[in-house]
């Protein structure tokens, strides 16, 4: 398994999307920065940050920009390396190898889980180390800093949360391969972004610990329709 995701990462020119979510990292750490000690976020008359919802501290900034770009960046990369795949026939010649189709699909969805799943934690250590450092030299931050970097606990839970969020990107990529498009993919994540951040009456599912949860194990269940069909079905 371990020698098809680096055929496919190899196939796909890996060092092109390491310079992309390089990049990427760059402008969400300079982004959080900037709304943390730049001002950037704050209203000119009040001084007061226009997108605060209610006592929001910096995490809460840094998880939903990180989460939603690398959402929408592995849901991209699936696009590329599976649903292209299926589009332009290669995928049909990669089943008729004497590899079962099974093994191909999924190694193909690691090889893009694994990559955003490293990406994303990068981005969020890079994110907070970088608040944190500038919190040293600013003393002040226009969003509280409410995150322990010496706590093992802050640790696990970003490790689970990033899990969960490459997870959810498994839902735009069975939407992608059902429509047969790379594009029905990516709008699907920006959906599920809205989706993670909208209210049904007074009920946020932006603070609601139950909706990722949710979402990851629906985004399991299709990962594994999709895996299923690819053994079953015609291509």
């Amino acid at each position: 398994m371990l020698k098809l995701i680096h055929l496919e990462w190899k196939k796909y020119h890996i060092t092109k999307y390491i310079r992309n979510a390089g990049i990427l990292i760059f402008i969400l750490i300079l982004f959080n920065f900037a709304m943390a000690f730049w001002g950037i976020a704050n209203d000119p008359e009040t001084g007061i940050p226009d997108i605060a919802f209610d006592t929001m501290g910096i995490s809460t900034n840094i998880e939903f920009c990180t989460n939603t770009a690398f959402l929408i960046f592995s849901s991209a990369m699936h696009a590329v390396f599976i649903i292209s795949a299926y589009k332009d026939k290669t995928m049909e010649l990669m089943f008729s190898y004497p590899i079962h189709r099974k093994k191909i699909l999924v190694s193909k969805m690691l090889a893009v889980w694994i990559f955003s799943f490293i990406a994303l934690m990068t981005a969020k250590l890079f994110c907070y180390s970088t608040i944190g450092f500038g919190f040293q030299f600013y003393h002040y931050s226009a969003f509280p800093i409410d995150m322990d970097l010496t706590a093992p606990l802050f640790y696990l839970g970003l490790t689970l949360k990033s899990a969960a969020v490459i997870c959810i990107s498994f839902i735009a990529l069975f939407f992608g391969i059902i429509m047969k498009s790379s594009k029905a993919a990516i709008i699907s994540s920006f959906l599920l972004v809205i989706l993670m951040q909208g209210n049904i009456g007074s009920v946020s599912f932006r603070d609601n610990l139950m909706m990722p949860v949710i979402l990851t194990i629906v985004s399991l269940i299709f990962a594994l329709i999709c895996i299923l069909r690819a053994a079953k079905n015609d291509i």
